[in-house]
């Protein structure tokens, strides 16, 4: 454990400010922390946390269900009702522009309230629609809140979780978006399309009680020069009883030099030492969302209805009870396969159901097996989604959270995610549209970038499980 004057590579954001505060197994020896105390405390902020990962679900999975019922009360056409769906993800990216500076001026917390104020507001502006624009306004506030929490609660969760359970930990912010959809689906097929936007609020009131009775990240507090907080927010993570003293000596000590560096801005992500970093958490971001996923999820009830299906709902239902356990899968795998292997395992499955679905809509137009169009369809589409759930779902989000040391953590943060939704934005805006080009183009166009996630993730993506953050920045930057 580092003491005196810290490193250049220190400074550079491998300090001890990057290694968990909250640790399990043999180091709870060496920092003298109450195991039970400290893990309870660590599940019980997730659990709180990721009711805003459920909220984003929620938000994401709501137009999939009410597409047909709002065109038709609302008498809107295909282009109106395509920027319903897509307005979201505007508003998301200027969510995801600010996210990290929201996160850095007011805590995490913070972010998370601020957050969750935005889409009780959208969903109640949802709810009393009577046309276009205020549907339009609603959904837009609720893209910027879940904009703001797709960066700050897997962040949050990042910095407070032991290294031997981050990534599973981490997880568990993309297995609660899952369910929040998979929920919106479900109950979306047998409930009013005003009333699945009430729904909507119950995630936020949990957020926003649960709030109260988690302790801020210890690292924001020392960073922002709030000692008794921080004093008190290490005390409660780590157990009543731990030996905190050196630890957040050490804390407050790198703290000191961190603040002696310059503001880090966009241009300083492109110094050598950062950009790295940088480009694979921009690229990951690109893959995971043209590889289809937000066209495929937000218009899914309307894809099988055109595949063939009797009833769009029935595959809506299938689609929705299949992300659940295998996202919850992915939460296992992560820490135990590692993130490289599980990322080019999905993104394998994401191929082959992209181009069975794509094969299917193929001999829709050529007129040939009629009986076998809409099972291809079907499977090709769940075979997509389970294996999008498995890995490509969680895994680009692990790994941005553990690739940026914290002097660049809020800049860096909001230009990924900012690339994530403007990546959302374009393919949920164009999906309807190229359908109506090319049905099975538009799903060989997809499974031709999840080849390119394979390659890339091979030859570029460092392995992450079990390291320490500054360990991943040592290998970064090797």
């Amino acid at each position: 454990m580092a003491t005196g004057k810290f490193s250049e590579n220190e400074i550079n954001g491998r300090g001890d400010l990057e290694k968990p505060l909250i640790t399990t197994g043999e180091n709870n020896e060496h920092y003298g922390s109450d195991e039970n105390g400290s893990i309870g405390m660590v599940l019980f902020s997730t659990f709180v946390a990721v009711c805003g990962a459920f909220e984003f679900g929620s938000c994401v999975g709501y137009s999939a269900p009410t597409q047909a019922a709002i065109r038709e009360d609302l008498g809107l056409s295909l282009a109106e009702f395509s920027m319903f769906g897509s307005i979201l993800t505007i508003g998301a990216m200027i969510g995801a522009v600010t996210s990290g500076r929201l996160a850095d001026l007011i805590g995490r917390k913070g972010a998370m309230r601020l957050s969750a104020s935005f889409c009780v507001t959208g969903w109640l502006a949802v709810y009393f629609s009577k046309g276009a624009l205020s549907l339009d306004v609603g959904r837009f506030s609720t893209g910027f809140g879940i904009g703001v929490l797709s960066y700050v609660v897997p962040i949050f969760i990042a910095e407070i979780a032991p290294k031997n359970l981050r990534g599973g930990l981490t997880t568990l912010n993309q297995l609660m978006i899952v369910i929040g959809q998979s929920v919106a689906f479900l109950i979306g097929t047998v409930i009013t399309w005003r009333s699945l936007a009430l729904t909507g609020l119950v995630p936020c009131i949990f957020l926003f009680v649960g709030l109260s009775f988690i302790p801020e990240s210890p690292r924001w507090l020392a960073k922002v020069g709030h000692q008794e907080e921080f004093q008190a927010a290490l005390r409660k993570l780590r157990g009543k009883n731990a030996d905190i003293t050196t630890e957040a000596a050490e804390i407050l000590e790198y703290i000191e030099t961190l603040e002696s560096l310059p503001k880090a801005t966009v241009g300083d992500l492109f110094q050598k030492k950062y950009i790295r970093a940088v480009m694979i958490g921009v690229a990951l971001m690109v893959f995971q969302q043209f590889g289809g996923i937000n066209g495929i999820s937000f218009y899914a009830s309307e894809t099988f209805a055109l595949a063939g299906l009797s009833s769009g709902k029935t595959g809506t239902i299938a689609y929705a009870c299949l992300q659940v356990p295998i996202t919850f899968l992915g939460a296992i795998l992560m820490d135990k396969t590692g993130r490289r292997v599980l990322l080019m395992l999905s993104s394998s499955g994401t191929f082959l159901g992209c181009f069975l679905a794509g094969s299917s809509f193929y001999l829709r137009e050529q007129d040939l097996y009629p009986e076998w169009r809409p099972i291809l369809a079907v499977a090709g589409v769940l075979i997509f989604i389970g294996s999008f759930s498995i890995g490509m779902g969680a895994g680009p989000w692990v790994i941005m959270s553990e690739i940026f040391p914290i002097n660049i953590k809020g800049v860096a943060g909001s230009l990924v995610v900012l690339v994530n939704w403007l990546g959302a934005w374009t393919v949920s805006y164009t999906f309807n549209f190229l359908m109506a080009w090319s049905t099975y183009g538009t799903f060989y166009i997809y499974s031709g970038f999840s080849i390119m996630t394979i390659i890339y993730t091979a030859k570029f993506i460092p392995e992450t499980k079990g390291k320490t953050l500054e360990e991943i920045q040592a290998c970064i930057n090797s």
